[in-house]
């Protein structure tokens, strides 16, 4: 289930990422500006309950939100996604995931997790810039939900087509948010028009 966010101050932002000269450090700081304004959005569903509040005038009511919410940022990109939902949501929980590609079988393989001994009730939110063939994504879904997760959706900068299909034919009903559906796969799997290698421009290891 495809949801692309589209908002102006978004599309702003990621158009200033995609110029190549874009530094490091501002291309940190306008993922967790984007990050940040895809929260409502990608949170808008969460269950809550009516409880009691008090005002300086009187007792009300208020809304309280019913379920304990997880990040799983993919290393290493989706650590740049991840400040910008934490601001937003400081008391969510934290997992981590790492995937590397098996060079025999070419698919994404666990080599690091660690999360929340119980999470079947949590909103489980996987976070992850780039969405493009969906390998990572399968394999980050199908370690979560090994390990218990029944709430999960996965949040993302830009998506490909490809990557979006492979996700939605493993799990038809998982959510996928994005604040942008951009065009296609190039032949060495990058996003086109994309912004290049996410965790390299984040980090500034770029060759």
């Amino acid at each position: 289930m495809l949801h692309v966010i589209h908002h102006p101050l978004i599309a702003e932002e990621l158009t200033i990422l995609r110029d190549p000269a874009c530094s490091s450090a501002e291309f940190r700081q306008r993922i967790r500006r984007i990050a940040s304004l895809m929260v409502p959005a990608v949170t808008a569903h969460l269950p809550t309950a009516v409880v009691a509040c008090n005002t300086p005038l009187e007792l009300s009511s208020g809304t309280k939100v019913t379920r304990r919410i997880t990040l799983v940022p993919i290393l290493r990109a989706g650590l740049g996604f991840l400040d910008g939902f934490l601001d937003l949501i400081p008391q969510a929980s934290v997992a981590h995931i790492g995937l590397a590609r098996n060079q025999q079988t070419l698919e994404a393989e666990p080599y690091y997790m660690k999360h929340p001994a119980v999470m079947q009730d949590d909103e489980v939110i996987i976070l992850d810039p780039m969405l493009a063939t969906g390998g990572s994504a399968v394999e980050a879904v199908r370690s979560l939900t090994n390990a218990g997760a029944r709430h999960i959706r996965f949040a993302c900068l830009v998506a490909a087509p490809e990557g979006v299909a492979l996700l939605g034919q493993a799990y038809p009903n998982l959510p996928i948010h994005t604040a942008c559906l951009d065009r296609c796969l190039d032949d060495h799997g990058y996003i086109l028009p994309g912004l290049g290698d996410a965790g390299d421009r984040l980090f500034g290891t770029c060759a």
